[in-house]
């Protein structure tokens, strides 16, 4: 019993392991494809439209009821202080610190991706990608590679939308329905946050990007050794990869904020 126990729980630590270096190398094969010529233009540019241009409706929605929902707790938070005039700090912190970048990685896993485990999924059980390499084409630098400089290129610009837009959510909510001075609001925006604020936020975009990107390519790309062939496979490596980069997301927002604080 206790032997069986042993062997089951060696028998997942060796797995763990094996998943762990197999996405590092999957990583750095994408990693340094990026810098071998001929540079795949037009499927990166295809790449940002898909991951970049088509969450902005997503990502201007979220942010401006993230605000909104700021402004209003945050104002009843700080009455009890008698300290109104501070919420546009507040929200302004908190967006550009944690949830502007957070929650725009968040959102763009949700969107595309998804799509992304599932469309590379597809194409390892349909023995595309096989396909591809009896043809002599590289897969990882031809489905993983544009999807990691596009997600680089897009998140950055996607989370200063989502702060720019949840600034002005907070706005809404706290000068125009709660009645907050609006130049007070704008000049608590202004003097609270700072270069190095900003730095970390765009840090921290950067770091998710290439943590999604590269966790839901994975998971699509070897969907037939983790959750085997067919519909079923696909959905559960797409899950897998979404609650996945949810969770590194998190994590790695610790790590990050630990060494910037």
């Amino acid at each position: 019993m206790f032997t069986a126990s042993l062997e089951k729980i060696g028998g997942i630590t060796i797995r763990l392991f094996k998943s762990c270096g197999r996405l590092f190398l999957f990583f750095i094969r994408g990693f340094i494809n990026a810098f071998i010529l001929p540079i795949q233009f037009n499927k990166i540019i295809d790449q940002t439209w898909f991951i970049g241009a088509k969450s902005f409706f997503v990502i201007v929605l979220t942010a401006v009821f993230t605000g909104m929902v700021l402004g209003l707790q945050g104002y009843y938070s700080l009455a009890k202080f008698g300290s109104e005039a501070g919420l546009g700090a507040a929200v302004a912190m908190t967006l550009v610190r944690e949830l502007g970048p957070v929650l725009t990685a968040i959102m763009v896993t949700a969107r595309a991706g998804s799509a992304m485990a599932a469309e590379i999924g597809v194409m390892r059980v349909s023995e595309q990608i096989d396909a591809l390499k009896t043809m002599h084409i590289n897969p990882v630098r031809f489905l993983f590679t544009p999807r990691l400089i596009a997600s680089v290129i897009s998140l950055p610009l996607l989370t200063a939308l989502f702060i720019v837009v949840g600034i002005l959510g907070g706005y809404l909510s706290g000068s125009i329905l709660l009645g907050i001075n609006q130049y007070d609001y704008m000049d608590a925006v202004i003097k609270s946050v700072d270069i190095e604020d900003i730095n970390g936020g765009f840090s921290k975009s950067f770091v998710f990007s290439v943590v999604v990107t590269t966790i839901c390519c994975y998971r699509g790309y070897y969907t037939h050794l983790s959750s085997g062939f067919g519909a079923r496979g696909v959905s559960l490596s797409t899950t897998n990869a979404v609650v996945q980069s949810c969770i590194f997301i998190l994590i790695f927002d610790y790590i990050i904020t630990f060494f910037l604080v």
